[in-house]
C-alpha cells in the first residue's frame, strides 16, 4: 500500500506514472538534502517503527516547524488515500485508525 501511496503523492508534483523529464532527457541534476515531505516520511516511518535513531535522524533533517507541517500533510494525504479505498469519509476512518467509537 506505501508503494501506491508514493506514486499518488509525488512530491515534485508530477502526475502519477509520469516521467521525470530531466531522466527522461539523460540529465542527472544533484538535489539538495532532504525536503521537508522526505523528512516527514522518516520521521513517520521511523515511529511506526519504533526506531528510536532514525526518529532523531530524522528531526535533523529540517526544522520542528517544517517537520511539523510535513507529518500534518502526509497524515491529510494518507488519510484521503485511506478513505478513497475503503470508501469511508474522512472523519470515520480517522476515528477507525485512532480507535475511537464511531461519532
Amino acid at each position: 500500500m506505501l508503494t501506491r501511496l508514493r506514486r499518488l503523492f509525488q512530491p515534485d508534483g508530477r502526475a502519477p506514472g509520469t516521467p521525470d523529464p530531466e531522466a527522461r532527457a539523460g540529465r542527472h541534476t544533484t538535489r539538495p538534502g532532504p525536503n521537508l515531505f522526505e523528512a516527514a516520511a522518516a520521521y513517520v516511518a521511523a515511529c511506526a517503527e519504533d526506531d528510536e535513531e532514525a526518529i532523531e535522524a530524522a528531526e535533523h533533517l529540517t526544522s520542528p516547524e517544517a517537520l511539523s507541517f510535513g507529518v500534518r500533510e502526509l497524515a491529510c494525504r494518507a488519510l484521503i488515500a485511506l478513505a478513497r479505498e475503503y470508501d469511508e469519509p474522512p472523519h470515520k476512518v480517522a476515528r477507525s485508525l485512532l480507535g475511537l467509537p464511531a461519532a
